[in-house]
C-alpha cells in the first residue's frame, strides 16, 4: 500500500488507518465493521448483496493488500482483501450510517488534496525529464560540433562515444535513483590532496620534458593559471562552492582548458592534472580500471574547447557523472 492515511470520527469515538492507493481510498471489512458499528458478517452480506445485484463489481472495487499483523506473539505477513471507496459508500447507504457520511466527506477531501498533490508531482517530473532531455540534447550537439570542426582520429572518436554512453547510462542511473534532474553525484571520498600553484607548475615541467622540451609548452601567457587553480577552491560564506572532489576534478579540467593560460599545451597539461588530482586524491582508478579511459578524456577536452561558456555547468556535470560513473 503506498500512502496511510488517520481517520478519526468527529466525535472521536473511531480512528482508523486508512490506505490511499490508485487514486481511490481502501478499508478492510474489518475496518468497516467498526466504522459502521456492524459486526463483520453484516458487512459480508452487505457486500454480497452489493455485488450479487451488481451494483458494483467485484473486481473493480477490491484488492489484496500485504498486511503485517500481530498474532498472539509473533508477527505475520497476511493478504488482506481490501474495498475501494465505491464499496465503502455502497455499504454506508445500505446501514444508514451517518458515519459513512462522515467518512465519505472525510474522504473525498483526502482524494482530493492526494490527487492534487501528485499532479505538482508529476508536473514536476515532466520538467525534470524535459531538462535531462535538454541537457543531453545540449551534448550532442556539442558532439556534432566537435565533429565537424575537428579532423579526429579513430581513437578519438571512439572516446566521443564512450562519453555519449557513459553520460546516458549516468542520466537513466540517476533517473532511476530519485527521478530528478541530471544532479551532481558526490562521492563519499575525502579530499586527501590539495592542489597547490607551486606543486602543479614543477609537475608540469616535469610533463614538459615528455614532450620535447619546449620552451613554449607550459610557458604561462599571464596570471590565468594560478586563478584557475584557486577557482576550485572558491568558497561564500564559509563554504565550498564545490563541495566534493568530483566537482574540484571537472571544475579544474575546464579552467584550465578555457582560460588557454599557456603559449602551447593546454589541452594535454588540462588532461594530465585532471588525472594528477584524481590519482592524488584516491578516485582515479575503481577495480582496477580508470574511470575515465584515455580516449573519453581526449573526448572531454575537445568538447569543452570546443563548447560555449553556456555549456559550462553541463560540461562540468558531464565530467562529475562520469567520474562516478565506476566501469
Amino acid at each position: 500500500m503506498n500512502e496511510i492515511e488517520i481517520y478519526k470520527s468527529p466525535d472521536n469515538k473511531i480512528e482508523l488507518q486508512v490506505s490511499l492507493e490508485n487514486e481511490t481510498v481502501w478499508l478492510s471489512q474489518k475496518q468497516m465493521s467498526e466504522l459502521f458499528d456492524k459486526d463483520t458478517d453484516t458487512i459480508g452480506l452487505h457486500l454480497k448483496n452489493i455485488y450479487a445485484e451488481q451494483e458494483l463489481t467485484e473486481k473493480s472495487t477490491t484488492e489484496f493488500f500485504s498486511v503485517v499483523q500481530t498474532e498472539g506473539k509473533r508477527k505475520v505477513t497476511r493478504s488482506i482483501k481490501y474495498f475501494n471507496l465505491d464499496a465503502i459508500i455502497s455499504v454506508g447507504y445500505r446501514v444508514n450510517s451517518k458515519r459513512g457520511t462522515q467518512f465519505r466527506q472525510w474522504a473525498t477531501q483526502r482524494l482530493k488534496d492526494y490527487l492534487v498533490k501528485g499532479y505538482a508531482i508529476n508536473e514536476k517530473r515532466l520538467a525534470e525529464a524535459e531538462n535531462r532531455f535538454n541537457e543531453l540534447k545540449q551534448a550532442l550537439q556539442l558532439f556534432d560540433k566537435v565533429v565537424k570542426t575537428k579532423a579526429i582520429s579513430g581513437s578519438e572518436a571512439q572516446g566521443l562515444l564512450k562519453v555519449l554512453n557513459d553520460f546516458t547510462a549516468a542520466l537513466d542511473i540517476l533517473d532511476k535513483y530519485d527521478h530528478q534532474t541530471l544532479k551532481i553525484k558526490r562521492s563519499k571520498s575525502k579530499e586527501v590532496f590539495r592542489i597547490s600553484y607551486k606543486e602543479a607548475v614543477k609537475a608540469i615541467e616535469g610533463l614538459k620534458n615528455k614532450f620535447g622540451g619546449s620552451a613554449l609548452f607550459g610557458n604561462e601567457k599571464d596570471r590565468s593559471f594560478k586563478g584557475s587553480l584557486n577557482g576550485i577552491y572558491q568558497t561564500f560564506d564559509g563554504k565550498d562552492l564545490y563541495p566534493s572532489v568530483e566537482e574540484k576534478a571537472a571544475h579544474l579540467l575546464y579552467f584550465v582548458v578555457k582560460n588557454h593560460s599557456f603559449t602551447d599545451g593546454n589541452k594535454r597539461i588540462a588532461a594530465f592534472l585532471f588525472v594528477w588530482f584524481l590519482e592524488r586524491n584516491n578516485l582515479l582508478y575503481h577495480q582496477g580500471k580508470k574511470v575515465i579511459d584515455d580516449n573519453a578524456l581526449v573526448a572531454l577536452t575537445l568538447m569543452i574547447a570546443e563548447s560555449n561558456p553556456d555549456d559550462m555547468n553541463m560540461m562540468i556535470k558531464v565530467i562529475a557523472n562520469l567520474i562516478n560513473n565506476k566501469p
